[in-house]
């Protein structure tokens, strides 16, 4: 315990560099219980469309949904989704996983559509990106 305090005395740089960084892996680890909203990898989320007919809601751009997404997705850019919920009231009941590049803006879509009372809310850890990584087919067609 002495050879502690003496290095946090001699490098107090380091040892709060330590503690911000434990400080953001309890953040990393506690924010999804505290959010509600569950990170789901690729295989999750397969199981969950399989056995639970999840609702996969894609919320990138245009642009970018074009290039491929989930076959049978529904497409709302995040920019207009606070606008547009009305066409996810009738899977308000299902699960609804939201995805998008790398998972950032997907889980500000989960934070949207829970303040409008929907509940089963998930999130697709790593988005399109780790889909893709996971040797999972994305479609080209509307």
């Amino acid at each position: 315990m002495e050879q502690l305090i003496e290095f946090a005395g001699n490098h107090p740089e380091l040892f709060m560099a330590f503690f911000f960084v434990l400080g953001l892996l309890a953040w990393n680890f506690l924010s999804e219980q505290i959010s509600g909203i569950a990170s789901l990898a690729p295989q999750e989320s397969i199981l969950l469309i399989n056995h639970e007919a999840a609702i996969v809601l894609d919320v990138r751009e245009d642009s970018e949904y074009a290039q491929g997404h989930i076959l049978n997705s529904i497409h709302i850019p995040l920019s207009t989704l606070s606008g547009k919920l009305a066409r996810l009231e009738k899977y308000r009941s299902k699960p609804i996983i939201a995805s998008c590049r790398s998972g950032n803006r997907s889980g500000r879509a989960c934070s949207i559509l829970k303040k409008n009372g929907f509940e089963n809310l998930h999130n697709l850890k790593g988005g399109i990106v780790a889909w893709q990584n996971a040797n999972l087919p994305l479609s080209k067609g509307k």
